[in-house]
């Protein structure tokens, strides 16, 4: 039996993340940018997203200047990708906390969306 999303560690979550991204890279091409997540709580940690024309690389840690920095917990940030919780809203109540540039972390809300986030296999 599969397991589900909602069962997925922080990192395995990451790891789904990146191989979605580069197995339909159409809506990421000509994307430059790096998100940095700061997540807090039991799995938590520093992941960042690079995006460069086309493709994806997920790294812990910061090995590179992030454009947007989004922070949440690791239950908020679990809710997010299972589909139970939208980003606009975690930032409305104070559960997602952008620093740098707001209108990429709308952009990346808006993308993760067209891959499916919430429906992952």
């Amino acid at each position: 039996m599969a397991k589900e999303m909602k069962d997925y560690t922080v990192e395995e979550m990451w790891r789904e993340i990146e191989k979605n991204l580069n197995e339909n890279p159409k809506p990421i091409e000509g994307m430059i940018v790096v998100y940095q997540y700061d997540i807090s709580g039991d799995e938590g940690g520093t992941y960042q997203l690079h995006l460069s024309d086309g493709k994806a690389k997920v790294e812990k840690g910061t090995t590179a200047d992030a454009d947007c920095t989004l922070q949440m917990s690791t239950d908020d940030f679990k809710e997010m990708l299972v589909g139970n919780l939208n980003g606009t809203a975690a930032f409305m109540s104070g559960k997602l906390k952008v620093k740098g540039n707001i209108g990429l972390a709308m952009k990346l809300d808006h993308l993760l969306r067209q891959y499916g986030t919430g429906r992952f296999k």
